[in-house]
């Protein structure tokens, strides 16, 4: 099963000497493998519905929120750790998962992504005959 995760925020960390130990993403995410299905969990605290975006394409899960910044013009910031602007995290499924049925619920700032385990990837049991010949010919 593949199921990799690119996040341009990490690569970009990367690229000029950070290391991965403090390397944050803008949309931090939890992955649980079950039985099923993968859930995927991603942080996205003082964004609205509205502005949350999920999309499958060619087998990449991209999940995209937008945060507005939140100041007036005579507020002059002194720090900013919040990230702003839009945020943008793609998951890169495998053929095993089902893309075709991918959910997705929000809920106290947290959106959760639920993605099914394709039928042809699932565990079945192969019935053993007796017939070699037959399934040589076949």
């Amino acid at each position: 099963m593949l199921l990799t995760s690119f996040d341009p925020f990490v690569h970009t960390q990367r690229a000029f000497g950070w290391s991965a130990g403090s390397a944050r993403t803008a949309l931090p995410m939890d992955g649980i493998r079950r039985e099923d299905d993968i859930v995927l969990r991603f942080d996205l605290p003082g964004i609205s519905l509205e502005d949350i975006e999920v999309n499958v394409d060619r087998g990449v899960l991209t999940v995209s929120a937008k945060r507005d910044e939140e100041k007036s013009d005579s507020e002059r910031p002194f720090i900013r750790e919040r990230v702003t602007g839009t945020l943008r995290r793609r998951v890169y499924l495998g053929d095993a998962y089902d893309a075709d049925k991918v959910e997705a619920a929000y809920e106290n700032g947290v959106l959760t992504v639920r993605v099914p385990l394709a039928e042809k990837a699932k565990a079945r049991k192969v019935d053993v005959g007796n017939d070699t010949k037959k399934m040589i010919t076949a």
